[in-house]
């Protein structure tokens, strides 16, 4: 037998071990477990008898989708690696799952969780939707029929909306970092238009698709630029059964980003309607005001006739009655302006009419105050001759018959 050194034995264990166990997958809990401040992540992994250590290192740390927690039961893929100064091997993460669990349920559990206890999710924290909205700010993909679904329904109902589109990438490893960004520039702008009298709303959305597709609206980067936003902020993404953590945080969720559209703008028929009634509304108040002032009126006349004695009724009833006389004056001289105005009117016409033109052709023959016609007349009878200007008194001279 030859004898070797500890360092060679450690060597040999560690060619055979490297080259044996080059690849391997294994299932046990979590514990012993350390974040690094270098982002290293080292921890042990057991079963009901064994432990074993390993690290997973900052560039394959950083892909994770979820979180690693003592006492999950996880599913690792790597190598394994024998450290020859101490004899001790570990195994090298490449790639972390959660046993039974997506890595992407379980990081939407363990976020979701999270905010909750962060109160993200407070009622407390919505704010309200207003009522009449003048401008959105859309961020979105700029490609695709989303954006076009929302300015459809947009012009349908609310036209008057101005809508400013933010292009957005809304799926991709970059998505999350250029939604954020988005929602924080959307919110500088919203709040100077706050300082113009401008109501204005920012909307995130996207179509529907898996949970990758949706995940950069799962990331906390988007779930804290949301919460920290001072503008209204809608969340429409995907469709009705897609809840992202995005439309947990977000003052309002829409189902999708058409129905984003209903919720935010009125329907102009409903408005016009709602229109019509304030309308008929205003003009039964005012119709029933008058009846209850002219009823109170009415009430006041018939104290005043039970308490006659008193002069201060007396002078009252007094000023009432110079008050119609005064009415009745008013309305007579009115009555008596429109009766000349349409004299005036009718003149006018009589004076125009072709028919009063002809008489003043035409001359009427009176003989004795009584009118006779020119045929019977004989020579020295005395006559008078009238037209509609002037009467003439004359004698016949000569009759000649045809």
């Amino acid at each position: 037998m030859n004898t070797i050194t500890v360092s060679e034995l450690n060597n040999q264990i560690k060619a055979t071990i490297e080259s044996t166990f080059s690849s391997v997958s294994i299932v046990g809990e979590i514990s012993n477990l350390t974040y690094a401040s270098s982002g290293h992540i080292y921890f042990s992994i057991k079963d009901e008898n064994s432990a074993v250590s390993c690290v997973m290192f900052r560039s394959d740390a950083i892909k994770l989708k979820f979180k690693l927690e003592l006492g999950i039961k996880i599913l690792i893929y790597g190598n394994i690696t024998v450290y020859v100064p101490r004899g001790s091997y570990q195994i090298i993460c490449k790639n972390i799952e959660p046993d039974g669990i997506g890595a992407l349920s379980l990081a939407y559990e363990q976020l979701k969780t999270k905010l909750q206890a962060l109160g993200y999710f407070d009622p407390i924290h919505k704010k309200p939707i207003p009522r009449y909205i003048d401008r959105l700010y859309l961020i979105t993909s700029s490609t695709g029929a989303v954006i076009e679904d929302m300015k459809k329904v947009a012009s349908a109902r609310w036209p008057l909306v101005e809508l400013h589109l933010i292009p957005t990438l809304v799926q991709g490893q970059t998505a999350k970092d250029e939604i954020s960004k988005n929602i924080i520039y959307a919110d500088r702008l919203a709040q100077k238009d706050k300082t113009q009298g401008i109501i204005s709303v920012i909307v995130i959305a996207r179509g529907g698709g898996s949970i990758e597709d949706l995940w950069s609206f799962n990331e906390e980067i988007v779930a804290n630029s949301i919460y920290e936003c001072k503008t209204i902020i809608v969340s429409a993404i995907g469709h009705e059964s897609d809840f992202p953590i995005s439309d947990m945080v977000a003052d309002k969720r829409a189902s999708t980003p058409s129905n984003a559209m209903e919720i935010l703008l009125p329907n102009r028929y409903e408005i016009s309607q709602y229109i019509d009634e304030m309308k008929t509304s205003f003009k039964n108040i005012h119709s029933n005001t008058i009846d209850k002032k002219q009823s109170t009126l009415q009430s006041l006349k018939e104290n005043f006739a039970l308490y006659s004695i008193s002069s201060k009724l007396k002078l009252i009833e007094k000023n009432i009655i110079n008050m119609q006389e005064n009415f009745k004056f008013q309305i007579s001289m009115i009555w008596s302006h429109k009766q000349n105005k349409l004299q005036n009117i009718f003149d006018m016409f009589a004076q125009n009419d072709p028919a009063n033109k002809n008489l003043k052709r035409y001359v009427q023959v009176s003989k004795n105050n009584k009118t006779i016609s020119i045929d019977k007349l004989i020579v020295d009878d005395v006559i008078e001759l009238q037209n509609n200007k002037t009467k003439i008194k004359s004698k016949v001279l000569e009759v000649d018959k045809f």
